[in-house]
């Protein structure tokens, strides 16, 4: 299971989108330029990002992209999804025919996994990664999770990407 350059891509845009947005559309060559990431490739996951209702284009001078919702109602999992990623640890796309017709004998541990992934990269929003951007001390976003263990957010961040 990894996470793919595109996922990563697509939420690292977006966190630049979130930060960079005060009321005014970004342009995917600004965000190209700070980030590093290629404009071809920028205008392909935006164009998903586009269609999943993730952000909004304004075309003309001084055109650009905008959120297209509150930065707390996007998780990591949405933008993740937009862009056409799948995180799954099973051989079989979770279809439990990882040996033939059989899952195999690991189906159930890697099956769990999954949802535990997908739990957390839900429950860590948009809004979280721009506050543990601009904020000296990292906010604890685990928590909201199993109550217990507390992760803080800048590392959160390596664990999603690595």
């Amino acid at each position: 299971m990894r996470l793919t350059t595109k996922g990563r891509f697509a939420v690292t845009a977006m966190l630049d989108l979130a930060m960079a947005e005060e009321n005014r559309p970004v342009t995917l060559a600004g965000i190209s330029e700070r980030q590093n990431i290629s404009l071809s490739y920028l205008e392909q996951l935006f164009s998903r990002l586009r269609r999943s209702g993730l952000v909004t284009s304004v075309r003309g001078p001084g055109g650009g992209y905008l959120i297209a919702k509150k930065p707390g109602e996007i998780s990591v999992a949405n933008i993740i999804a937009a862009a056409d990623e799948l995180i799954d640890a099973t051989q079989c796309g979770g279809h439990k025919n990882c040996r033939g017709e059989k899952p195999c004998m690991t189906h159930e541990l890697w099956s769990t996994l999954n949802a535990k992934i997908l739990d957390y990269l839900s429950a860590v929003s948009l809004e979280d990664l721009v506050a543990s951007q601009s904020d000296e001390r990292a906010i604890t976003i685990s928590s909201r999770i199993d109550g217990k263990k507390s992760i803080k957010s800048s590392s959160a961040v390596e664990v999603m990407t690595a």
